[in-house]
């Protein structure tokens, strides 16, 4: 395959339009940049692999530290492939403003017509002055530029389910939204807890009890019990189990997805009453939930739904106070026990 070498106007790349556009045509040039490691780490994988099946077998790798000196690089694109093949010139930029003496090297780079070299360069997140710089003009008109952008929370669930579909896990809504929790902010570790989930269920369908087995066995053994007691109302018993919980470190968002749960399935019993024979999410709770449905007409499920999203907004640094307090509020009031009275806005 050889590489296009035709002047392009503006090429601007996304993660998701990177394959389709490698398997049409190959650039001289890359740019993969932003500060979400595995969106980034897979895009220039993509390339480089594209690289190696259009003959470019041999890659060079220059890590440009703070400082560096750049003539290793003038000096290696000067030099012939030790091996007579066409080779992939790899540089890693701590920062998008490679300086004077960087700029100078990548525009001298990105002006040079040789078929048998390909660049690919991965740096930080660039801001607006780095892409007003002349190297990124000059990589634009010649190149491609993939900018990588984080995943933000309100899409990653579905950011999950499309990485579920390609490992070819079968994985429930209720789990998906429960593993968006547990790793809002950190793709790399929804990835990885993906991964350990295709193990543990190889052949079978991913529920939110499988997400919960690969936290701990004893953190889901709790949290079930939080969930029992507030079903049954006991409000002593499901305020222990939650300073248990919070004393043993248990992750807040794991904590709140119970209790949210657990109001999810008494809202059912007021909202489809017909259902309440079906069984419940989790078996072994039939019998709280039963107890539950008695109460739960009389639950203000407004007030509580807003006492749950103020916990969420405080676990997630966006409104002041201790979200385990305020989930003590949240399991008191589900019990019909409340200790305070319950909140008209999430931001007060």
């Amino acid at each position: 395959m050889a590489i296009a070498t035709r002047r392009t106007a503006r090429l601007k790349l996304t993660t998701d339009s990177l394959i389709p556009h490698l398997e049409q045509r190959l650039l001289p040039a890359y740019l993969v940049s932003g500060d979400e490691p595995l969106l980034a780490g897979e895009a220039a994988d993509a390339i480089r692999a594209r690289a190696r099946d259009a003959g470019f077998t041999e890659r060079e790798v220059h890590f440009l530290e703070r400082g560096s000196d750049w003539d290793d690089v003038r000096a290696s694109a000067g030099n012939l492939s030790l091996f007579g093949s066409r080779r992939l010139l790899e540089l890693r930029l701590p920062t998008a403003r490679p300086g004077t003496a960087g700029g100078s090297t990548l525009l001298s780079l990105l002006q040079r017509d040789d078929p048998d070299t390909l660049l690919l360069v991965v740096a930080p997140r660039l801001d607006r002055d780095a892409q007003a710089a002349q190297w990124f003009r000059a990589l634009e008109s010649r190149g491609g530029w993939v900018p990588v952008w984080p995943v933000e929370a309100d899409k990653l669930v579905g950011w999950l389910r499309g990485r579920s579909r390609r490992l070819r896990l079968e994985i429930a809504e209720e789990a998906l939204a429960l593993l968006a929790d547990r790793t809002e902010g950190n793709l790399l570790a929804a990835h990885q807890e993906l991964e350990k989930l295709r193990l543990l269920a190889p052949a079978g369908a991913i529920t939110a009890d499988t997400v919960l087995a690969s936290v701990a066995d004893s953190a889901r053994f709790d949290v079930f019990r939080l969930s029992e007691a507030v079903l049954e109302g006991e409000a002593d018993r499901a305020l222990r189990v939650l300073a248990g919980l919070r004393s043993e470190g248990t992750e807040q968002t794991l904590v709140l997805w119970a209790l949210t749960k657990a109001l999810r399935d008494l809202w059912g019993t007021v909202a489809s009453p017909a259902a309440r024979g079906a069984r419940p999410a989790w078996q072994r709770q039939a019998a709280a939930l039963e107890k539950g449905a008695r109460r739960a007409r009389r639950l203000p499920f407004r007030a509580l739904t807003l006492r749950a999203a103020r916990a969420d907004r405080m676990i997630k640094g966006r409104l002041q106070g201790d979200a385990w307090d305020e989930m003590a509020l949240l399991a008191a009031d589900i019990c019909g026990r409340p200790a305070v009275p319950a909140p008209q806005s999430m931001f007060k």
